[in-house]
């Protein structure tokens, strides 16, 4: 992996599971609603399709923009929440890591199947690129030292405090 790559695959993870557990465990408390968690996940994957599209319309291959694959993991939040009768803290501990358990799994499966950015440099040269920066180095071990499993970790780790963080926004 190239640096850009490393980060990129972390950073993509993290984020994912940041905008699905604060944005869910906030509106959920908000409305009190069981269902409004997963509400909030199928508006923000619609908003990340039409994203994919215009990267799509700017020419760059389809594959090589993934959108995260929120849904299952927002049900979890919000069934944790009706299971717990609206009890906020467990909500924060069983939706918490519910959704760690489950979103990275969903992120890894989805970013292992995302073109490679170094095989995409080579089929799709951007003309302002000078040719000394054209990476040559072929790609070897392609998920040795893997930074989507890495991601993966982190957000797990982090899903928990994500959630607390989403409830803690509600003035609570």
């Amino acid at each position: 992996y190239t640096d850009w790559a490393w980060t990129s695959y972390v950073v993509f993870s993290i984020s994912q599971t940041l905008m699905l557990v604060v944005g869910a465990t906030y509106y959920l408390t908000f409305t009190g609603v069981p269902g409004t968690a997963t509400y909030y996940a199928l508006i923000m994957t619609v908003y990340t399709w039409i994203a994919k599209g215009a990267w799509f319309a700017l020419g760059y291959p389809y594959d090589f923009i993934v959108t995260p694959v929120w849904l299952p993991s927002a049900m979890l939040i919000d069934l944790a929440y009706w299971a717990t009768k609206k009890n906020k803290h467990s909500l924060i501990l069983f939706g918490g890591v519910l959704c760690g358990m489950s979103l990275p799994l969903f992120n890894m499966v989805n970013l292992i199947t995302v073109a490679d950015p170094l095989e995409t440099a080579f089929k799709y040269p951007r003309p302002t690129l000078p040719p000394y920066m054209t990476p040559i180095e072929p790609q070897v071990g392609k998920f040795y030292n893997s930074p989507v499993a890495l991601g993966a970790g982190a957000g797990a780790v982090l899903s928990v405090t994500f959630a607390a963080l989403g409830c803690k926004l509600n003035t609570w």
